[in-house]
Order: C-alpha cells, then sequence, then structure tokens
C-alpha cells in the first residue's frame, strides 16, 4: 500500500472528491432484486458449512463478546421514531449478566441499539449533553439539527458501534486503495479500520453491527479498464458480485440480513453508475480537499461576489456556463481559469462559492468552499447534502435550482450583509467536520463517515430542535 503522509492532520494537495457512501443497503437486499435466496443459489450456505466458517473465524480473531444486549421487539428494518416507548426503555433491574449471556449475539446487539435510542430519546426531552469523559467538542448552535441528539448518538457510536471488516481477498482490488490522489478517501478510510488505531474495529464478527467489504473501486478502474479498451460496467459489477458470493458462501453473515448491513465506500462516480439495477438507499457524498489547512480571510476582504471554474460535464454546468461563462465580474465562471488566476486564492477571495452537479449530483466545490471559509450555492434539483441527517444546511449554504441560474446574481446580492456574515461564520465553525486526521480525532471526516453509517443502522430519524 502506498506510503500515508506522516503528518497528523491528512490534507492533500489536489481535490477528493465524488466521494460517494455506498452505506448499509447500498447493493444490498436480494430480497429486492431479481434473484431471491434459495437453497441453489450461490449467496445460500448450507447449516453444516455455516458451523465450520464460524470456528475457523474465532481462530482468526478470537476474543470475548461484548456485554451489550439486544430488544428483540425493536426493528431494523426502518425509522424508529424517537418519540415512540415501546421496547426502548433504559436498562432495567432485571438486565444481569447472566440474562445477556443467555441472549444470541444478534439481540445483544439489538438490546444495545435499544440503549442507545433511548438515551437519545433523553438527551432531546432534556436538552443536555451529558458524557462520561472529557470532551474535546462538543457541537452547539443551530448549524445542527438537533445539537444534543448528534452529541448523545455521537456519544453511542463511540460506546458501542462495531464495524466488522472482510479479510478476504487479495491486492490491488481488495484491502487497497489510494491514499494520496483525487480518490484518497477510498484507502484512507481502509487503512483506519484495517491498519489504523480505530477503536470502532470489531474484535469479532459476532459483535458487529455492519459490515464492510474493502473493496477499492478506484483500484478495479486503474487495473482492469486500463488501458481504456471499454468502459462497460459488467466488468466491475462482476467482481464486486464475484467477491459477495465468496463471502455469502463462507459466512452467514450476508444471508442473515441479505446484506442490508453490509457496505462499502467509494470515492469513484461508477461507484453508483454500475449498480443502477440495484436499489439505492444511500447518502451521496461528496469530498474535496483545498490545501493548506484553514484556508481563509476576513469577509471584508473577500472581493468576488461568487466563483466557479471547471470544464463542462453535466446539464447544470451547461446552464451555469451559457447563462455566466466570463461574461461578469461579480460572477466569475470560468470553463479555464486564467493563468494569471489562483483557483486557491479565487475561492478565499469569494463571499459564495458556486456548486453545480456533474454528470452524477457529485461535486467536490462544496467541501472546498467549506475549507475556504466560502459560503457554498447549491446548484442543483436533487441533492442528498453530506451529513444532511444532522447538519442543517440551510442555515449556512443558498440553494439555487435550476430554473433559477439565470438569476444567480439577483439571489445572492439580495442577501442582507448580517445574514451573510452569520452563514460565513457557520462555514468556518463546520470545518472539523470535512478534515481527515489519522488517526483520526472525534468528529472530524472520518467519524462522521462512521456516524453516519451508525445512525443508519441505528435507524432513527434526529429531529430538528423545535424552538
Amino acid at each position: 500500500m502506498e506510503t500515508l503522509n506522516p503528518s497528523r492532520d491528512v490534507i492533500f494537495p489536489v481535490l477528493l472528491f465524488l466521494l460517494l457512501l455506498l452505506l448499509a443497503f447500498f447493493y444490498l437486499s436480494p430480497r429486492n432484486q431479481n434473484f431471491p435466496l434459495t437453497s441453489d443459489s450461490p449467496f445460500s450456505k448450507p447449516p453444516s458449512d455455516l458451523q465450520t466458517t464460524h470456528q475457523t473465524v474465532e481462530t482468526q480473531r478470537t476474543t470475548p463478546l461484548p456485554s451489550s444486549s439486544s430488544d428483540e421487539n425493536l426493528s431494523t428494518h426502518g425509522w424508529v421514531p424517537l418519540n415512540s416507548t415501546g421496547g426502548a426503555s433504559s436498562t432495567s433491574a432485571s438486565d444481569n449478566g447472566s440474562e445477556i449471556l443467555k441472549m444470541s449475539p444478534e439481540k445483544q446487539i439489538e438490546k444495545g441499539l435499544a440503549r442507545a435510542r433511548a438515551a437519545i430519546r433523553e438527551a432531546i426531552r432534556t436538552r443536555n449533553y451529558t458524557s462520561g469523559k472529557e470532551e474535546t467538542f462538543i457541537p452547539r448552535g443551530d448549524v445542527y439539527r438537533n445539537p444534543y441528539a448528534f452529541h448523545q448518538s455521537y456519544i453511542e457510536m463511540e460506546k458501542r458501534f462495531k464495524i466488522w471488516t472482510y479479510i478476504e481477498g487479495d491486492v490491488p482490488l481488495v484491502h487497497d486503495g489510494p491514499v494520496n490522489n483525487i480518490y484518497a478517501i477510498e484507502g484512507q478510510f481502509m487503512d483506519e479500520l484495517e491498519r489504523g488505531k480505530c477503536q470502532l474495529v470489531a474484535r469479532h464478527p459476532d459483535e458487529a453491527h455492519v459490515f464492510y467489504l474493502p473493496i477499492s473501486i478506484t483500484r478495479i478502474v486503474q487495473y482492469m479498464y486500463t488501458p481504456p479498451v471499454n468502459y462497460a460496467a459488467n466488468y466491475l459489477e462482476k467482481l464486486v458480485t464475484d467477491y459477495i458470493h465468496v463471502i455469502a458462501n463462507k459466512y452467514h453473515y450476508w444471508n442473515r440480513s441479505s446484506g442490508a448491513d453490509h457496505f462499502l465506500l467509494s470515492c469513484h462516480d461508477w461507484g453508483t453508475r454500475n449498480f443502477d439495477r440495484y436499489p439505492r438507499s444511500l447518502q451521496e457524498f461528496h469530498m474535496s480537499k483545498l490545501g493548506p489547512p484553514h484556508l481563509d480571510k476576513h469577509p471584508n476582504h473577500r472581493h468576488i461576489l461568487a466563483f466557479f471554474a471547471s470544464h463542462e460535464s453535466g446539464y447544470m454546468r451547461t446552464l451555469l456556463f451559457n447563462s455566466w461563462k466570463e461574461n461578469d465580474n461579480e460572477i466569475q465562471v470560468y470553463k479555464h481559469l486564467p493563468k494569471n488566476k489562483s483557483y486557491p486564492e479565487s475561492m478565499v477571495d469569494s463571499r459564495f462559492c458556486l456548486c453545480p452537479s456533474g454528470w452524477e449530483v457529485a461535486n467536490p466545490r462544496i467541501v472546498e468552499a467549506i475549507v475556504a471559509g466560502c459560503v457554498p450555492v447549491i446548484i442543483s434539483d436533487y441533492y442528498v447534502l453530506p451529513f444532511s441527517e444532522v447538519l442543517d444546511w440551510s442555515k449556512f449554504s443558498v440553494h439555487v435550482p435550476s430554473n433559477k441560474i439565470p438569476e444567480i446574481k439577483r439571489i445572492l446580492k439580495a442577501v442582507p450583509i448580517n445574514r451573510y456574515l452569520e452563514m460565513q461564520k457557520r462555514v468556518r465553525q463546520l470545518h472539523r467536520h470535512f478534515v481527515i486526521n489519522r488517526p483520526a480525532k472525534p468528529y472530524d471526516l472520518l467519524n462522521m463517515i462512521f456516524h453516519s453509517i451508525w445512525l443508519r443502522h441505528l435507524n432513527v430519524r434526529l429531529p430538528l430542535l423545535s424552538s
């Protein structure tokens, strides 16, 4: 694997983009596809083989199971409303070690999830930040949908959440990913789980909440489509499907949930493009980095109203170029940036940074804007924004639908200066959530990704904080 940057804060000199988080439920459920599990399906496994496989896993990573327990009355196949009381009560006096040990691993896990939901409900009710340890950061303010719920959910994640990484497969397509180029989030995420000191790593698959498929889409594209004879989707799809067949035949975990608790992470747009025949319930997550870290400038020194520079890719950018390409000094839009202009400096000199979607909705400008202290202008009709389950994007960004692109200048000039200053302050507040640290730090990018996966497995929707 490539040598990791030895610095504590890993900020890449080029863009990390098109991060598509294919999490829990990514490809997934054969129950929703055209090949149901049957006795002759490659996803099926006889019980005798499963027992042998389970014993093999124990010889590879043998550790005692956690003491958390499960509540069979709570579903893990749909959002559990946080105002619900059924099955999510706090620990009762009847809970004891012997009863927990009698539970199956699945019930132990579900009991722990029930306690986590109860703790989050209590934090919402009391509007209180509670933690059993000293914390370097506590989320506060209306930039979060509900800071109390987010804080408690994050605590519960650190306390309970476990991820198992499958050991099958060989480099370079599996267990290896880029760590120092524009697709580096794949390798950094993989390395954090496999070679880092991540406290979320499960010691045994029976204690895992979710299962990570350490496949690098970027490596598959790099090795299987070079030279670029053709870009037929079936090659990539077959490789991923074959890997799933291997782990589904070897272990019972995939079949137990029909893959609903399995995920892979890809920062390549092929990560979703090649699985269109499968239902997708995913967060389209777009990452980039703009170095050096904390590149910023006071609002009074930002003399450009709005800025964008990139090639034409996708319908939304075509509309943007048709209206604004190099025809306005305040709305600076370029297909090719002039040689006398610096891309990072232009972003730092701008009050607003235009973030139009590309061929996919993915584009890296959102995080570039946040790192540069520039208020993002989301130009898209349908966009699931990064970490939107906890962040209230309406507080620190502007949304412009496609039919309003010709009116961008009027829209941005109509933003009151006090509102702009508040949005810019919030953008700077969020910077920590979009920076990679190795090892990961609380609430940084890697842990925010882990929390997104945790929240989906927990199956709760954090409500907006009521006034």
